[in-house]
């Protein structure tokens, strides 16, 4: 049946549009708020500034990958109800992508500059688990979610004690991502086996490395 295989190429080559946008900053612009408009500016000294830095551009990085694995897997999705699911939890990344830019802009900073990378590896990755069918992709975006709430646990620990600014973007993220795997979940999501898991952590791992130097 032609009309639903060029629909699909249409996604394809939507998401590979999408793709080339999303890795250069500057992101969309947010549809919420930024959480840390009303909390004040703390003095850090140059030493926690970098180490904030660095640990809001892995943030930025994990959320350019978001939004290609989301787009990639909704662009090989089965059912619309998946596929809608997908791109409402990508529109609320963006707003984590615009937060985190913002954030490292006031600590003199800058996104990764791999985040190209991050962003062509990440959609293929999106779009091959899409193939696999919709529950299998629901599920994968349960246990990237998991990882990533304690990814973003870590970083709570890690930051500053005086960076108040990155820390509430960084709770509001968390909370956001707790909901998106529990929605993930609930539409159906199969857990996947604990090999892939590894795997995940592992992608993730390097990425984090490879986001805070660079």
């Amino acid at each position: 049946m032609p009309g639903p295989q060029l629909d699909r190429i249409d996604r394809l080559l939507l998401g590979l549009d999408r793709r080339l946008r999303a890795a250069a900053p500057p992101a969309a612009a947010a549809t919420r708020p930024n959480p840390a408009t009303q909390t004040p500016e703390d003095t850090l000294d140059e030493r926690e500034r970098r180490h904030a830095a660095g640990l809001m551009r892995v943030n930025h990085a994990g959320e350019v990958a978001a939004q290609a694995l989301y787009r990639g897997q909704a662009a090989t999705a089965r059912r619309d109800a998946t596929r809608e699911h997908l791109l409402a939890a990508a529109a609320e990344e963006n707003d984590h992508l615009q937060w985190c830019e913002q954030r490292l802009r006031e600590l003199g900073d800058a996104p990764s500059r791999l985040s190209p990378v991050w962003y062509a590896g990440s959609w293929l990755i999106g779009a091959a688990a899409g193939t696999v069918g919709d529950r299998w992709s629901l599920g994968f975006v349960a246990e990237t979610e998991r990882q990533v709430v304690e990814h973003l646990e870590s970083h709570l620990e890690a930051l500053p004690e005086g960076d108040h600014r990155s820390r509430r973007i960084v709770e509001r993220m968390r909370d956001d991502e707790a909901r998106h795997g529990q929605d993930a979940t609930d539409a159906g999501g199969r857990e996947l086996p604990g090999s892939v898991r590894t795997a995940m952590r592992r992608v993730a791992r390097l990425m984090t490395a490879g986001a805070y130097r660079f």
